[in-house]
């Protein structure tokens, strides 16, 4: 796994939530467009949850609130599909393809 720094991300004072460390997965480091990775990352730290089902999503406004994990869905400019999610304490927010869970 690659691990990046928070400054990568510009969310500033739209981010309803702490990021802790980013982890990036080998494979998602490799498939992802760079520009598309960084500008998911920020539509995360907003709350912007991409392509999640409605119980997600609620699920998601839940854990804003309450605490518990944090799940987004995106697609990359070529389509290729990855996760964002960031653990429960906030500690760490990890960058994956589902093949890589």
């Amino acid at each position: 796994m690659t691990e990046t720094h928070n400054d990568i991300t510009d969310a500033g004072p739209r981010a309803k939530f702490w990021l802790g460390r980013l982890v990036v997965t080998t494979n998602a480091e490799a498939e992802l467009d760079h520009e598309d990775l960084h500008n998911s990352i920020n539509r995360h730290l907003s709350g912007d949850w991409g392509d999640v089902c409605a119980e997600d999503n609620e699920a998601n406004e839940t854990a804003l609130q309450f605490g518990g994990r944090l799940f987004s869905v995106y697609h990359d400019r070529e389509g290729v599909k990855f996760w964002i999610i960031t653990e429960s304490d906030r500690s760490v927010t990890t960058v994956l393809l589902p093949d890589d869970y």
